[in-house]
């Protein structure tokens, strides 16, 4: 593996906030585990399914508004064949959200529904616990669910850094959790995923390395796209990820002294547009691919 992604994944908060989890898991009736739709796998922290075990779970494939619409709908009708519960949610428009995640509450928690009516139990407010890696939406989610802003959203990994319980109309209790990885990457292709979209901090990691593999994808992927935002003629389809960069530079005036490109400068560029979608709605993995 590339030694710019041999990094600590595992600092203490990270191993503070699983046994938080761990610890709180009993509490709650269902586990809401975040995705990022652009990734559904490579966002899949492999951990939850040690920690929850056979704690019901619905995956939710947040940002769905930011990905390619038609590989979202395969990502669902795979986990669908595997026996998982999935959504698709767009966090920012909240567009069907509620609706969506109440459907799946009532797939997954029916036995327990059934078995607490046999018991002349009351249905009480759902507890559930969101889980999810850094900067998969997890705050936003909340904020969508609940109408209103009670979790700090940001575009950046790391804004929640504690447990909070929310309270949704009398319907739900909320626990939201800090992001956590995995204590490393066996594969540098997740890696670099997870960083594409931002849930590792760009000062650990080479974003010029990164813009080139990034472009790599894209120009076999969704040439059309990068042609259109940064007024690319077909012939540069036929440049490398290096040369690209570089006439994405020239393209977006980024010029240092001698008329060379600030490669620097046109690797964040290319980035921060894929992260704000844009670049378009792209998916970076799709079913048996």
């Amino acid at each position: 593996m590339n030694n710019q992604y041999q990094l600590q994944w595992f600092p203490g908060h990270m191993a503070k906030t699983r046994r938080m989890i761990q610890d709180n898991l009993k509490l709650v009736d269902v586990v809401i585990e975040l995705v990022d739709a652009r990734i559904p796998i490579s966002s899949r922290n492999p951990e939850v399914d040690k920690i929850i075990n056979k704690k019901p779970r619905i995956l939710v494939l947040n940002k769905a508004d930011m990905a390619d619409a038609n590989i979202t709908q395969k990502w669902l009708t795979y986990f669908q064949s595997q026996k998982v519960t999935a959504i698709s949610a767009n966090s920012q428009s909240g567009n069907g959200l509620s609706k969506k995640l109440l459907n799946a509450i009532e797939v997954v928690l029916a036995d327990k529904f059934k078995r607490d009516e046999a018991r002349g139990i009351k249905r009480h407010a759902v507890k559930m616990m969101v889980l999810g890696i850094p900067n998969v939406g997890k705050s936003s989610f909340i904020n969508r669910i609940s109408g209103r802003a009670v979790a700090k959203t940001g575009d950046r990994p790391g804004i929640t850094q504690s447990k909070q319980w929310i309270r949704i109309a009398g319907k739900f209790e909320l626990l939201d959790t800090p992001g956590i990885l995995w204590p490393k990457f066996e594969s540098e292709s997740v890696a670099r995923k997870i960083a594409f979209t931002g849930g590792i901090k760009d000062e650990i990691i080479d974003v010029e390395t990164l813009a080139y593999e990034l472009l790599d994808y894209l120009k076999a992927q969704y040439f059309s796209n990068l042609r259109e935002k940064y007024s690319l003629s077909e012939n540069d389809c036929e440049l490398d990820k290096y040369e690209l960069l570089e006439v994405i530079g020239k393209k977006r005036g980024c010029i240092i002294s001698g008329g060379e490109v600030d490669l620097f400068r046109a690797a964040n560029i290319v980035l921060s547009d894929f992260r704000a979608a844009k670049l378009g709605k792209i998916t970076l993995e799709a079913p048996n691919a």
